[in-house]
């Protein structure tokens, strides 16, 4: 079969707009999550904090008719797979890749021009951009990374909420490893801080209003948060050949629906991708070291999966390192998967396990290790990272050592 391996990553989240800067920010436990500024905004917003990007600049990436296509969601992406081909030294062996794919998830898409839209349209009665629909639709990194390395192959975008990272990830691992591609840049990109998305999450009432603490008592909800996560895949030979480094493994992938309520999770549907990864890395349960949690905040998510780690791993769910970095970075909805395999992957290669920032103390629910505050030393040789969408979609990945 098939071996596939990451060579090069990107990362653009509230941690830094480059990947060094996130990883310092794991290694340190510096978080991202402060107060939301919205200056200009129509009407008031009740959410007090979020995670954004800071010290992205697009006029110094971009010019200005490049800009002119772009969506800050499309940016982002864009920026992070310039990074991660740059880490794995194919930007110019690329041009007319016709064995290479380009896959990338988002949750919401182009959510600031779609806003810019809305305001011109029904404030003003305005004309919209002749752009508008290449900078709003969701395929729009995946093409836009597709014409900025010259690669042919197969190009699309993948959307399942916050699982949509995950997705595409996992739909690249399997097209390298079964053989119609030797390479992919996979991964996921949003940011939805738009006026009107903040308001509909506002109506939701799962949003915290002071900072996230996943897996904590006394927690009060998600923080959102924005970014990108981008990776090149390829198949180990291939990566070998031209003189690649084998940065980690994706040794399996599993999906599952909970085919039931579209908000509220199930423990069934987290287990069945948790059980299908290991089975897709041909791993048992007690060979996992770390688990890069969905972990939310919220009160229900986190019991809920606390529950499913129990289930997949039994009573070796106690000896095993879990973390949410998303009480770092915030919920980041399609990119957050991507950013959390950038934080997985840093903890198998530097053996530092992130921590679960914020956090209080045990609650009822929720009884595991979830390396409290502080980074942790530990030999990680496999870990799982899960997504677990609104919708019931379920993405989980399973990620090891390179031998």
């Amino acid at each position: 079969m098939r071996r596939v391996v990451v060579t090069g990553r990107g990362c653009v989240s509230a941690l830094g707009v480059e990947r060094r800067a996130f990883e310092q920010a794991l290694r340190s436990g510096r978080g991202g999550i402060g107060p939301l500024h919205y200056p200009n905004a129509p009407g008031p917003l009740n959410m007090p904090v979020a995670a954004r990007v800071t010290g992205f600049v697009p006029e110094q990436l971009f010019d200005a008719k490049r800009a002119a296509q772009l969506d800050p969601f499309a940016q982002f992406a864009l920026v992070a797979a310039r990074e991660a081909m740059a880490e794995a030294g194919l930007a110019s062996r690329l041009r007319g890749g016709g064995r290479c794919a380009v896959i990338v998830g988002t949750g919401v898409g182009g959510q600031a021009t779609v806003d810019e839209m809305s305001q011109r349209v029904y404030g003003h009665g305005g004309r919209v951009h002749p752009m508008t629909i290449p900078r709003v639709m969701a395929s729009s990194p995946a093409s836009q990374i597709s014409t900025e390395f010259g690669i042919q192959g197969p190009a699309f975008g993948v959307t399942s909420a916050c699982s949509s990272s995950n997705h595409a990830i996992g739909l690249g691992f399997r097209m390298i490893r079964d053989g119609y591609a030797d390479a992919a840049i996979v991964g996921g990109t949003d940011c939805c801080f738009s006026y009107g998305h903040l308001k509909a999450w506002e109506a939701l009432r799962v949003t915290a209003p002071d900072t996230c603490r996943p897996f904590s008592r006394d927690r009060r909800g998600l923080v959102l948060g924005e970014g990108a996560g981008i990776f090149v895949l390829e198949e180990l030979d291939h990566a070998r050949e031209r003189g690649g480094e084998a940065l980690a493994e994706i040794a399996g992938f599993g999906m599952s629906a909970d085919a039931g309520d579209l908000v509220h999770p199930a423990v069934a549907g987290m287990a069945s991708a948790m059980r299908a990864a290991l089975q897709d890395a041909g791993a048992a349960p007690e060979e996992v070291d770390y688990v890069n949690a969905h972990g939310t905040g919220t009160p229900t998510n986190d019991g809920m999966e606390t529950r499913a780690l129990h289930a997949v791993l039994g009573p070796h769910a106690r000896a095993v390192a879990i973390s949410s970095t998303k009480s770092l970075h915030g919920h980041a909805l399609g990119a957050a998967g991507a950013i959390e395999l950038a934080a997985t992957i840093f903890a198998l290669r530097e053996g530092i396990v992130p921590p679960t920032a914020n956090y209080l103390g045990p609650d009822d629910e929720c009884d595991l290790d979830y390396t409290p505050n502080e980074p942790r030393e530990r030999r990680i040789r496999l870990a799982l990272s899960n997504s677990f969408a609104f919708g019931g979609l379920n993405a989980v990945l399973a990620v090891r050592q390179v031998d």
